[in-house]
């Protein structure tokens, strides 16, 4: 599944670079939600109208997340889950955060601004870096 979720974050940072909407308030454009357009297969208007009245930032929903409702919101929790990709996970791609993806950025860089288009490209493709190469060493 780790694969997947390389695959995943390779795909949404692709979309990104090339020009997709890219808003950090807005809950289906901001770094989560191109990863839930990608995992779940929803538009960011659909992300929006399903979830933008109960969300308001992913990393919020994050901490009070209950596997047990079985809501829609939560029904996302457990596809990103399913890849391997925690709700601490949410917690940091939402940030920028991740101390470990942080340390792996190219060229000496070690903080990134959690808006910038860019930056959020960077981490997400330093990331699905990281999951690879954990994957090579485990086989």
């Amino acid at each position: 599944m780790k694969k997947k979720l390389a695959s995943a974050l390779r795909e949404s940072a692709d979309r990104i670079k090339k020009g997709s909407k890219y808003e950090w308030g807005h809950v289906g454009r901001c770094n989560c939600g191109h990863l839930v357009q990608t995992v779940c297969d929803l538009s960011d208007h659909e992300i929006y109208n399903t979830f933008g009245r109960e969300l308001t930032e992913w990393s919020e929903h994050a901490n009070d997340y209950c596997e047990v409702t079985g809501k829609p919101l939560e029904m996302v929790f457990d596809q990103l889950s399913e890849l391997g990709f925690s709700r601490r996970d949410v917690l940091n791609l939402e940030r920028l955060s991740d101390k470990r993806v942080l340390s792996a950025l190219p060229n000496g860089r070690r903080f990134l601004h959690r808006n910038e288009r860019e930056d959020v490209v960077l981490y997400m493709e330093t990331m699905a870096s990281l999951i690879e190469k954990e994957i090579i060493h485990s086989n």
